[in-house]
């Protein structure tokens, strides 16, 4: 699948940015500050109704007017999808596919495909666990996007739980306890068998293009909380958890087993990444987990994903910037950030200048004027 053209007005600080994209790689050039960043985020969220840098929305409607608006068209082996986004800064947004509304990301997810890196990526090799779990089930929501509410159904059964446990400290245990223990492995075993399966498809080519970068291994694997051979172990394991730490559960007023425990483990020569990584190190395992999942939903689909690198040379010295740019000759679209001239790739099909959030197609290149 590929873009066909994009528009944004009022997004961030692009009044109104409009773009045809053409097949290849694509340079974004510009000093730091100006839009480039905002110009990836705004082609992310056309394909996923989703920031990675932003929890809400508010902040992606220009200051001074109340919505942003995002429009492009894409082309597949399903045909042609019409996308029109209108962002809200109060207030439920709005989204159509061939005129037709969407409500939920998933629906859009059919017709686009996106993976996007960036610098806020170094928090999922070196923050908390918290941040490789938000890798994984954006994976699943973007290998498989009719499961991607799995995580989310597993949030509300855990604050639900959580409250119940709240409420009842120092009055023994709840009544209603067996319940939503029922509840929560129902949830739980789910997500962590998706996890699972994200992880098994994307952990092969993540490996691979960090060997690629940096000449020796990365070890990518899963470490769920409660383990076993198949789900019936998982089961009898969870039951026997939950078992063993109910008192301490209903002491704390809170839930201490299950998927919200989780842990992507990430090992770099035999070390584990968070905490003992180099700069350089972090920065190509966190390239290599974006590039790796755009792979594996290649592989899923038989399509290949828009790929949207912002910033991906600037800890990289210039052999691993080579390196990378062979990884990504001949892939589909891929757009990629630079501040530095230098750092530019070489054969760009379309170089797009970026200044105070208007944007410059590059004379000679796909999309100027002629």
């Amino acid at each position: 699948m590929h873009l066909l053209w994009v528009e944004l007005r009022d997004f961030r600080n692009h009044a109104e940015t409009a773009l045809e994209v053409p097949d290849g790689l694509v340079g974004v050039v510009g000093p730091n500050g100006e839009g480039k960043t905002n110009l990836l985020e705004g082609i992310y969220y056309l394909c996923s109704l989703t920031s990675p840098r932003a929890p809400t929305d508010s902040p992606l409607v220009r200051k001074g007017v109340s919505s942003a608006y995002l429009r492009g068209e894409a082309e597949g082996r399903e045909g042609r999808a019409l996308v029109e986004i209108e962002i809200r800064e109060h207030g439920a947004n709005r989204t159509q596919v061939n005129r037709s509304g969407v409500r939920r990301r998933r629906d859009l997810r059919r017709s686009l495909r996106a993976v996007m890196f960036g610098p806020h990526d170094l928090s999922v090799v070196q923050g908390d666990p918290a941040e490789r779990r938000s890798y994984m089930d954006e994976a699943i929501a973007t290998l498989w996007p009719p499961k991607d509410s799995l995580s989310r159904a597993y949030e509300r059964v855990l604050r639900q739980r959580n409250r119940l446990l709240k409420d009842a400290r120092g009055m023994g245990r709840p009544p209603a306890l067996g319940t939503w223990n029922e509840e929560l492995m129902r949830a739980g075993i789910s997500l962590m068998s998706t996890r699972a399966e994200a992880v098994e498809e994307i952990a092969p080519d993540t490996e691979e293009v960090f060997r690629r970068l940096s000449g020796y291994g990365l070890d990518v694997e899963y470490r769920p909380n409660v383990q076993g051979e198949d789900v019936e172990d998982v089961e009898e394991a969870f039951v026997r958890r939950l078992a063993e730490r109910e008192d301490e559960e209903v002491g704390r007023g809170v839930t201490l087993v299950g998927p919200h425990r989780d842990e992507l483990h990430l090992v770099v020569r035999d070390m584990a990444a968070r905490g003992f990584a180099s700069h350089g190190e972090t920065w190509g395992a966190a390239l290599a987990l974006r590039i790796g999942l755009a792979k594996a939903v290649e592989r899923q689909i038989g399509e290949v994903p828009v790929l949207l690198l912002d910033d991906p040379f600037s800890a990289l010295d210039p052999e691993r910037r080579r390196r990378v740019v062979e990884m990504l000759a001949g892939r589909g679209q891929v757009m990629v950030s630079v501040a530095d001239e230098d750092h530019l790739p070489r054969g760009c099909a379309a170089v797009w200048e970026v200044s105070a959030g208007t944007v410059r197609v590059r004379e000679g290149t796909a999309g100027a004027a002629q």
